[in-house]
């Protein structure tokens, strides 16, 4: 196949490739985008759409300085807090294509949960404006969402998106607005290396495989690597994360590409070890390629957990049949996973991976109990309302008892019923005395069918990658940047720590900004 020549080259479809491009076509330069799947929209468009946004640059600034507990430069937490006070301006420009309704959780009503239960006709708890600890600037943190794009069916125009109903929404006005920009978009052509001088390093193009080919696309400008992290590459997850297995629940296609060829160059890494995690069932059929993640809760506030009402019907216990921490944390999608990586060297195994999740029948009646997320074309699962379908697929295990459920999982009987007759203890006085879980989310065990499943350490994302400065340029070991080569979104995310909800999403959308933005401005090599 014949080379090519553009200005600039991005690799990778989702969010913040998406911005990039845009960026990088507005300022003049003419701009390739393409992406490895099938599908466009990478892992984001499977995400829940609701793009941080905050209020007082200074006070971003302290609260994720706060939560990088000072793994990240300064000067890098600042340009995303001082972008994510532009991203409500930005989401709504954006917005105009289209002529999409966007709002914001400043003017929204409580969100309600719309289960079909008799636990749910209360309000679940109105999403807060701050973020998620009571960290220094918490207060200037809010979402912006995409409400409503008109004439828009999410399953028609992205068939194979399975996730949260938001993400394809704010997906489609980001796609509008490439197709008017004229941006050439080219599906199913991976990046297979970068090409660069062999002196300077300098990154002159990309080489990329289409329809069984390969070719050289050469950038005059340079290359915006925003192709996601590693959690779809199993050997990268066994070497940099501590707990074994932890399970992908998405995004598949995110198998570390930028991070090697990044490497390659000489690039440095960090936050290797920080991921988006939670705990999640293993399908019973070998083929299904993801873990499916219980369902997804509403976030609450420490010191707030009054307002929790909705009911988690669940509880976890270990290999040795005991309960070890709090099933429902402040953000359970981000924190639950640590836990479960703990490694006991007495018995030199990880007693908490897998865990059992236990309950009974009227948990099971609540609601779906699983959340699947895929984006990849031919994967698509449903979870049913009732979750029989899952007791007949044996995702989920039943017995008439508690001694025989204990022996289906194959734990102790004795621990097991130990354990369930303490937590319903606690119910009875409305107080999780062992690891803090918000009353309001607590339910007894005792209605038989019981039921039961093994549940992993899961990871949704991970934050880790190449080490890039406030103009999201790629630095390498020694902290010189490489010439002409650009990161952004989760590739290299600048959360190292604690995660912010939504943040990635921002982070995707001001890295990309910033990306685009300079290498449209980078003179072109002769």
């Amino acid at each position: 196949m014949p080379d090519e020549t553009f200005d600039v080259v991005v690799a990778g479809f989702g969010f913040a490739g998406g911005v990039s491009a845009l960026n990088a076509a507005q300022h003049g330069a003419k701009t390739l985008l393409i992406e490895k799947s099938t599908q466009p929209g990478g892992l984001s468009i499977c995400s829940y759409g609701a793009v941080r946004s905050a209020s007082d640059p200074d006070k971003a600034f302290q609260y994720l300085k706060a939560t990088n507990d000072d793994r990240t430069p300064d000067d890098v937490v600042h340009a995303l807090a001082v972008g994510m006070c532009d991203i409500e301006r930005y989401v709504r420009e954006l917005a105009e294509v289209n002529d999409a309704k966007i709002a914001t959780s400043r003017d929204q009503a409580p969100v309600l949960d719309r289960s079909n239960t008799p636990y749910i006709h209360e309000q679940a708890p109105q999403r807060r404006n701050s973020g998620n600890y009571p960290l220094p600037g918490t207060e200037t943190f809010y979402h912006t969402t995409v409400e409503e794009v008109p004439g828009f069916d999410a399953r028609q125009t992205y068939p194979w998106a399975n996730g949260a109903p938001d993400g394809p929404k704010l997906f489609k006005i980001l796609h509008d607005n490439l197709t008017k920009q004229g941006v050439e978009i080219r599906l199913a052509t991976p990046v297979q290396r970068l090409i660069s001088d062999p002196q300077t390093r300098e990154v002159r193009g990309v080489r990329v495989s289409s329809n069984g080919s390969e070719r050289n696309i050469f950038a005059r400008r340079g290359v915006v690597l925003a192709t996601g992290g590693f959690e779809g590459d199993a050997d990268m997850r066994a070497q940099f994360l501590e707990g074994k297995p932890i399970l992908n629940a998405a995004g598949g296609s995110n198998t570390g590409d930028g991070i090697r060829m990044a490497q390659y160059l000489g690039a440095a890494l960090w936050h290797m070890w920080h991921i988006h995690g939670s705990y999640g069932f293993r399908h019973s059929d070998p083929k299904y390629p993801y873990a499916i993640r219980l369902k997804r809760f509403p976030d609450w506030f420490p010191g707030d957990a009054g307002r929790v009402k909705l009911k988690m019907p669940w509880i976890l216990l270990d290999q040795n049949g005991n309960r070890y921490m709090s099933e429902q944390q402040p953000y359970t999608q981000d924190t639950a996973a640590r836990p479960m990586q703990y490694f006991d060297p007495l018995t030199q195994r990880f007693p908490r991976n897998p865990s059992f999740m236990v309950c009974d029948d009227e948990g099971r009646r609540l609601y779906p109990l699983g959340k699947p997320t895929s984006n990849d074309e031919g994967v698509r699962y449903v979870w049913s309302d009732d979750n029989m379908k899952e007791v007949e697929l044996g995702i989920l295990k039943r017995a008439d008892t508690l001694s025989g459920l204990a022996q289906i999982l194959g734990i102790d009987a004795a621990a097991l019923k130990q354990s369930v007759e303490k937590w319903n203890a606690m119910c009875n006085i409305g107080s999780d005395k062992d690891f803090g879980r918000p009353p309001g989310s607590m339910m007894r065990i005792e209605a038989p069918p019981f039921y039961g499943a093994p549940v992993w350490a899961t990871v949704s994302n991970t934050q880790g990658g190449p080490v890039h400065d406030d103009r999201q340029r790629v630095m390498d070991a020694f902290g010189d940047p490489i010439p002409r080569l650009y990161a952004a979104g989760e590739l290299g995310s600048s959360f190292g720590h604690l995660y912010l909800s939504g943040g990635n999403i921002a982070e995707c959308f001001v890295t990309g900004r910033i990306a685009g933005r300079h290498v449209a401005a980078t003179d072109p090599f002769s």
